[in-house]
């Protein structure tokens, strides 16, 4: 094992680079997905006739699909069908179909969760339908949604690392072409390259434990 040689300058900088790729279609795959689940999950917690069964079926069948499959699928699949797109969006795209499905049904528990009683007393006061779900059961769902949306939103973090398959130019795809130069490297990388992913994944951890704790 070759510490020195593989934490040069050069290497760090080279493996941030990659980890700032990984941050990247991270964020813009959380942003997407949750606001897709959001829709996603108050439709089908709606159970309009039609809409609800046609959105269940895409989920489960989505939801029990390997990332990776769906990974090639945007990438190599879309391209014959006339849809191209670089590795960056391809990989943003599977991830966010993939974790909109997971987190959609995260969203519509959050929201069964929530006691009958309330939404009853919501519209005897008054309320419509959609008010009552805007204001009384969508807050509280929320809050209790969020240590399972952080724990999915980690979950996704580190599924970034499958995009090296499409040689994406993220943190795992830096790793392997450190590795690549000598042999001696490969441990220290992987080493690094975990601290990377620990470090946000565990800042995650505690800002969701704070944010229970403080609804709690």
């Amino acid at each position: 094992m070759d510490f020195i040689g593989a934490y040069t300058p050069s290497h760090l900088t080279f493996l941030l680079e990659g980890f700032w790729v990984t941050l990247q279609v991270a964020f813009l795959s959380i942003v997407f997905s949750f606001s897709i689940a959001i829709v996603v999950g108050v439709l089908r917690y709606a159970k309009i006739p039609g809409v609800s069964q046609v959105l269940g079926t895409i989920v489960e069948l989505i939801r029990n699909l390997p990332l990776l499959l769906i990974i090639f699928f945007t990438y190599f699949a879309l391209p014959e069908v006339g849809i191209k797109m670089d590795k960056f969006w391809a990989a943003v795209l599977a991830l966010v179909i993939f974790e909109a499905a997971m987190l959609s049904e995260i969203v519509r528990s959050g929201l069964n969760s929530v006691e009958k009683g309330q939404i009853e007393a919501a519209r005897s006061s008054g309320l419509s339908y959609v008010q009552t779900l805007w204001h009384v059961v969508l807050p509280q769902a929320l809050r209790r949604m969020v240590p399972p949306i952080v724990s999915q939103f980690i979950s996704l973090l580190k599924d970034t690392s499958l995009a090296v398959v499409i040689a994406l130019p993220e943190l795992m795809n830096h790793a392997q072409i450190i590795n690549g130069r000598n042999v001696n490297y490969v441990i220290p990388t992987f080493l690094m390259v975990a601290v990377m992913y620990f470090v946000v994944n565990y800042a995650l951890s505690v800002v969701s434990k704070r944010l229970e704790n403080k609804h709690a």
